[in-house]
């Protein structure tokens, strides 16, 4: 669940008592929502099973208790990538992509701009369909993945406080017309606690500098708990110190079993930091050990010069 498909009026307040309250009155369709998914009627009259489920996939998207299974049940968190091609209108972004990210792999998807990342990025997370080929990730069916894309997707003009922001991560366990659960609080706290933004939690979002933002982003990560991790250029803009501490946080979820695919642009970094690396040019160019992937032919022919400044950068992802 991102910042950018939550419901616009979900508004978790975690000031004080840290009860919920809504962005407004509670009235309109969201009150009509709660009344049909508690008690199923329609004016005294009990809906169907199929209409009670129609109305809670379009009122309450998200919303999906049986994916928290708890820590013991990873190792669902492998994808599969088979022949897979996207296009946008005439453009093709994507062609024959096939490959597997292991469960508890940590892989950075790297290539020159325009090379379909961040498109690939999507497709994982089922935002993007695809032309052609097949994706199979147990993750995405279990409501167990999570996507971060990059900031400027993110409207940071959003009126709402970090601790909101952070509480999100938990939208699944209570979703669009419950209260949120009593350990909600205490997990906001705790999540915010480890990216050290403790001062910050009831500040707006708009008032936090781009490394503050993105540390929140990354506690809103660790309330999702997802087995399968999707990061599109998470250390953009960020300082070293920033990214030196976010990388251990990714280091942690690995150890914990949690897929990591992030789309990188610092190839020092992928070194340094990542096991294996998918070198894209629209077709992989490579896909497996980092060493390899990252050879000065594959490089070549991938039409990226090693030595760049600033370890290697070479533009944004597209």
């Amino acid at each position: 669940m991102t910042l950018l498909n939550a419901s616009p009026r979900l508004r978790v307040r975690l000031r004080h008592s840290f009860t919920r309250t809504c962005n407004g009155q509670f009235f309109g369709w969201r009150a009509l929502a709660s009344v049909f998914l508690r008690y199923g009627q329609l004016g005294g009259r009990p809906l169907s099973d199929h209409a009670q489920a129609g109305f809670a996939r379009h009122f309450d998207g998200g919303y999906d208790p049986s994916a928290l299974d708890g820590p013991a049940s990873r190792g669902d968190g492998g994808i599969a990538v088979r022949n897979l091609s996207v296009g946008y209108g005439e453009h093709l972004a994507l062609e024959g992509v096939s490959g597997d990210f292991a469960p508890a792999s940590m892989t950075a998807i790297v290539g020159p701009n325009g090379a379909g990342k961040s498109t690939l990025l999507k497709v994982l997370a089922g935002i993007v369909r695809p032309m052609a080929g097949q994706v199979t990730c147990a993750a995405l069916a279990r409501h167990r993945l999570a996507y971060l894309p990059q900031q400027a997707e993110l409207d940071r003009g959003f009126p709402i406080t970090l601790g909101e922001l952070v509480a999100l991560g938990d939208w699944r366990n209570f979703g669009s017309v419950r209260e949120p659960p009593p350990r909600l609080a205490a997990s906001v706290r705790e999540a915010v606690a480890t990216v050290g933004l403790e001062a910050f939690i009831n500040r707006q979002i708009a008032e936090l500098s781009v490394g503050q933002f993105q540390r929140a982003l990354f506690a809103r990560l660790l309330l999702q708990d997802a087995d399968v991790i999707l990061l599109d250029e998470p250390f953009a803009a960020v300082d070293e110190g920033t990214t030196d501490e976010l990388l251990s946080l990714l280091q942690r979820w690995r150890q914990k079993g949690q897929t990591i695919v992030a789309v990188l642009h610092d190839l020092d970094r992928v070194r340094l930091h990542f096991p294996s690396t998918l070198l894209l040019a629209r077709s992989p160019i490579a896909w497996g050990d980092t060493s390899l992937s990252l050879s000065a032919d594959n490089l070549a022919r991938a039409h990226i010069t090693p030595g760049l400044p600033e370890g290697g950068r070479f533009g944004r992802a597209a």
